[in-house]
């Protein structure tokens, strides 16, 4: 028989350092929509930390949390036993922070057409964020790459159709 599966709680996260990086800092807790509540936590802590990071950091602080959120989500989501849990957000926080890193410089309201193309596509998940979300499932380094995947798909193709937004505006 199979133990059931964790429900995450504010105590779930602070058990491991690596749950607390999945769950967004606590974003991912929200009862609802808790991957909005995860892209919007990156969107503020994106506009936080640019202001200490040059760009070269900040993609070097990218490919760092990409890495470790692979990690993070891999270990968190084996300790929820749930494949891809909604409650496990790092992938959203990664995926627009890369996003805003590559439209900056742009104002409030070009980052707010980002998020809404961001949320619409991960939402739905067309194409090719579809076929991303079901190319890896299961537990294991699959599992967790799986999870990060269909995020940064999405947010390749958020910033695809951001160019042409541009393009043609």
């Amino acid at each position: 028989m199979n133990a059931p599966a964790i429900r995450p709680s504010f105590s779930f996260m602070v058990s491991h350092p690596l749950h607390a990086i999945a769950l967004g800092f606590g974003s991912g807790l929200s009862p609802v929509a808790p991957g909005t509540a995860g892209t919007l936590f990156g969107w503020a802590s994106y506009l936080v930390i640019a202001q200490w990071l040059n760009a070269w950091q900040m993609g070097v602080l990218i490919g760092v949390a990409t890495l470790a959120g692979w990690w993070a989500c891999t270990v968190t989501a084996a300790d929820m036993r749930i494949l891809d849990p909604g409650a496990i957000v790092w992938d959203e926080v990664v995926a627009f922070w890369i996003i805003l890193w590559l439209v900056t410089p742009a104002g409030y309201i070009a980052q707010l057409v980002a998020f809404v193309l961001f949320r619409a596509l991960d939402t739905i998940k067309p194409g090719p964020i579809g076929w991303a979300d079901d190319l890896f499932h299961g537990f294991g380094w699959k599992g967790g790459l799986g999870i990060m995947l269909d995020d940064l798909v999405g947010a390749f193709c958020t910033l695809l159709l951001f160019a042409a937004w541009r393009f043609f505006t």
